[in-house]
C-alpha cells in the first residue's frame, strides 16, 4: 500500500536527497542491529518531529478543513508563512524519504504508518500549493506578460521585472520546484499551460484579433471588411510577436528554472504547448490573405504585411528557436513566400488592367485622364515600399515581353536593383503607351498633341515628386519632360499657327484648352506671345501709320487690338478658368488602400 502511494515521490528522488542516514560509516560491522544503534534512534526521532512540525504547518493552510486558509492566501502580503510551508514541506520529504530508506531502524509497520501519515499531509500541502499557483497565475494574468516581462530581459535588477515585482514570479518558481520535487510537477504543469494559454489567447483578442476565426471565407468577403481586419493584424502582430510571445518564452524560463537539462525539456514544452498553437493560427491570417484573388486594391496591404512579417522574423526565429517550435519558423518562412507570390500576381493585374482600360472618353480641354491620375498615384505609392518590392522580387529576373526603349530605360542605381527599377519604367511605359493610344481619340491634331503634353507633364512632376525619382533616376524624368515640351510646341504651331492674320478666330477657338501644368502653361503663353505678337505689331503699327496715327473702319475690323490689349487678350485665354476640370473614374481604375 505504501510503494503505490509514494511512487510518485520517489520516481523524482535520487539517494543524495535522503537525510538522516545512518550506517557504520564503512568502519563498522554491516550486520550490526540498527535498532541498537543510537543514531539511528535520533535520527527517527528527528524525522517524527518533522512530520509533527509539517502536521502543524500544513494543516493550517489546507482550505478544505481550515477557515483561516479560506479566508487569506498563503503567498499573501509577507512571505513569512509561504517560507515556513515550503520549509516543513522540504522537511516531510526528507523524513518520508528516511523512513523509506533501508538505514531507518524502526520496524516496517512502523515506518509504514509514519510514511501514510506523512504521505496524507504532503497530499494536503500539494493542494494548498496548486491552489495557490493558480491564485497567483490568475491574479497576475495581465502583469505578468507583454512589456514588464519581455523588459526583464535587458534589466540590470534581478528583483524587478519591468513594473511589476518579481515576487510573483519568485513565489510561481519556488511553488513548482516544491511540486516537482515532490512528484507533483504534472498538476504544476497542467494548472500552468492551461491558464497561460487562455491568457495568451484573451490577450490577442484584446489586440483585436481573435484567433478562433475561421480564414476559409476570406474569399466571400468585401475587400473594405477583409482590410479593416489586416490593419487589425497588422497592429497586433507588431505587438504580440516582440512582447506577448517573447514574454510567454521568458516567463516559462522563470518559473521553471532552467538549471540542468530536464528543466530545459519542461520550459521548452510548457512554452511549445502555451504559444504554438496561437502562433500558427496567427501566421494562417497572413497566409489566407494570400492565397485570395489576387488585385491592384490588395497589393498594398499585402506589401504591408510581407513587410511587417519580414521584421518580425528575427523576433520569431529567436523567440521560437526550440526544436518542438520549429513549425512557427516554418510556418512564417512559407507565409513570406505566399505574401510574396501575391504581391507579384496583384502587380501583374495593376499591368492587366492599364492595357485592358478601353474607355473612349474624350477629357475635356485636352486634360489629365482619370487613367493618368489612378495610374499615378498607384505607382507613387507603391515606390513607398522598395523594400518590400526588393524583397518579393529578389531572385526573379525582370524580362519584359519587348525590350525598354532607351528613353524610358531607368538610370542604373545601387540603391534600388534593376530586378525593381526596370519593372516600375515597364509599367509606367505601360502607362504612356496607353495614352498614347487615347490621344487619337482627338478629332483635331493639335489638341491631342495638347492632351499628350498635359499627361506626359502630369506623369514626370508625379515621377519627381515621389519616391519614383529615385527608383528611375533623374534623367529618367529629363527625357520625359523633353517630350512633354515637343509636345507643348506641336500644340502651339498647329492651335495658333494662324493667328497672326485671325487672331480672335484662333484665341476663341483655343479657349476651354487645358494647360494643366503651371509651368508648361507659362511657356505655352510665352510662345505663343513670341509667335503672334511681333507680327501682329507690325500690322498694327503699318496700320496706325497709312492713317496718320488713326483708325478707320476697315482697319478697325482687321486690327482690333493694340499690342497690350494682344497679350491681355492671350492671359486671358491660358490664365483665366473656362470650365471645371475633369476628374471622373474610368474602367482600370486603382486603389493604394491607404
Amino acid at each position: 500500500m505504501a510503494m503505490g502511494i509514494l511512487s510518485r515521490l520517489f520516481s523524482c528522488a535520487s539517494p543524495h536527497h535522503i537525510g538522516g542516514g545512518g550506517g557504520d560509516g564503512g568502519g563498522g560491522n554491516s550486520n550490526r542491529d540498527a535498532s541498537t544503534s543510537p543514531q539511528h534512534s535520533l535520527s527517527s526521532s528527528l524525522m517524527d518531529e518533522n512530520i509533527a512540525f509539517g502536521e502543524s504547518i500544513i494543516t493550517k493552510w489546507d482550505s478544505d478543513s481550515s477557515d483561516y486558509a479560506k479566508l487569506t492566501s498563503l503567498f499573501s502580503d509577507g512571505h513569512g508563512d509561504a517560507a515556513r510551508f515550503l520549509r516543513a514541506v522540504a522537511d516531510l520529504r526528507r523524513a518520508m524519504l528516511f523512513f523509506f530508506s533501508p538505514d531507518c531502524p524502526d520496524p516496517s509497520s512502523i515506518r509504514v504508518q509514519s510514511l501514510i501519515r506523512a504521505q496524507s499531509l504532503m497530499q494536503s500541502a500539494m493542494r494548498s500549493l496548486e491552489k495557490e499557483f493558480h491564485r497567483i497565475l490568475s491574479a497576475n494574468r495581465h502583469r505578468l506578460d507583454s512589456a514588464s516581462l519581455s523588459s526583464s530581459s535587458s534589466s540590470s535588477d534581478d528583483d524587478e521585472i519591468g513594473i511589476f515585482s518579481s515576487n510573483a514570479i519568485a513565489d510561481l518558481r519556488s511553488i513548482a520546484e516544491s511540486m516537482m520535487a515532490n512528484g507533483y510537477g504534472m498538476e504544476c504543469v497542467r494548472i500552468y499551460k492551461a491558464l497561460r494559454k487562455s491568457i495568451l489567447e484573451e490577450d490577442l483578442f484584446l489586440l483585436g484579433f481573435d484567433i478562433r476565426l475561421p480564414y476559409s471565407n476570406f474569399h466571400k468577403i468585401d475587400w473594405p471588411v477583409l482590410d479593416l481586419r489586416i490593419k487589425s493584424w497588422l497592429a497586433a502582430a507588431r505587438i504580440s510577436f516582440p512582447a506577448h510571445f517573447a514574454a510567454e518564452r521568458l516567463l516559462c524560463s522563470q518559473v521553471f528554472d532552467a538549471s540542468d537539462s530536464d528543466d530545459l525539456d519542461l520550459t521548452e514544452s510548457c512554452f511549445a504547448d502555451v504559444a504554438n498553437a496561437a502562433a500558427l493560427q496567427f501566421l494562417s491570417f497572413p497566409e489566407s490573405i494570400a492565397k485570395t484573388k489576387p488585385s491592384p486594391e490588395k497589393l498594398f496591404r499585402i506589401l504591408e504585411l510581407h513587410q511587417t512579417l519580414s521584421d518580425l522574423f528575427p523576433q520569431i526565429e529567436s523567440t521560437f528557436s526550440y526544436e518542438s517550435t520549429a513549425s512557427v519558423k516554418v510556418k512564417a518562412l512559407e507565409t513570406l513566400q505566399a505574401l510574396a507570390e501575391a504581391a507579384r500576381n496583384s502587380l501583374a493585374e495593376f499591368e492587366a488592367a492599364v492595357q485592358k482600360e478601353s474607355s473612349r472618353i474624350l477629357i475635356p480641354g485636352g486634360g489629365v485622364h482619370p487613367l493618368t491620375r489612378n495610374a499615378m498615384n498607384f505607382l507613387t505609392s507603391l515606390a513607398d515600399h522598395v523594400p518590400a518590392l526588393i524583397n518579393i522580387y529578389a531572385g526573379v529576373p525582370f524580362r519584359p515581353p519587348e525590350p525598354l526603349p532607351e528613353i524610358s530605360a531607368p538610370c542604373p542605381s545601387t540603391i534600388v536593383p534593376a530586378s525593381v527599377s526596370e519593372r516600375i519604367a515597364w509599367l509606367l511605359l505601360v502607362v504612356l503607351c496607353k495614352l498614347d493610344h487615347k490621344a487619337e481619340f482627338y478629332k483635331e491634331v493639335a489638341l491631342s498633341y495638347l492632351f499628350l503634353a498635359n499627361n506626359v507633364q502630369y506623369v514626370v512632376n508625379e515621377v519627381k515628386r515621389s519616391g519614383l525619382k529615385i527608383i528611375l533616376g533623374a534623367r529618367w524624368a529629363e527625357r520625359h519632360e523633353d517630350t512633354a515640351r515637343r509636345y507643348s510646341e506641336r500644340y502651339v504651331r498647329l492651335g495658333w499657327g494662324k493667328a497672326a492674320a485671325a487672331f480672335e478666330e484662333a484665341a476663341a477657338a483655343q479657349e476651354g484648352r487645358l494647360v494643366e501644368d503651371e509651368r508648361m502653361r507659362e511657356e505655352v503663353k510665352t510662345e505663343v506671345e513670341g509667335m503672334i505678337v511681333p507680327a501682329y505689331q507690325g500690322l498694327y503699327e503699318s496700320f496706325t501709320a497709312a492713317h496718320g496715327g488713326g483708325m478707320v473702319e476697315a482697319a478697325a475690323g482687321a486690327v482690333r487690338f493694340s499690342p497690350k490689349g494682344l497679350r491681355d487678350r492671350i492671359e486671358q485665354v491660358f490664365f483665366e478658368p473656362h470650365g471645371s476640370e475633369s476628374s471622373g473614374s474610368v474602367n482600370g481604375s486603382f486603389s493604394t488602400s491607404s
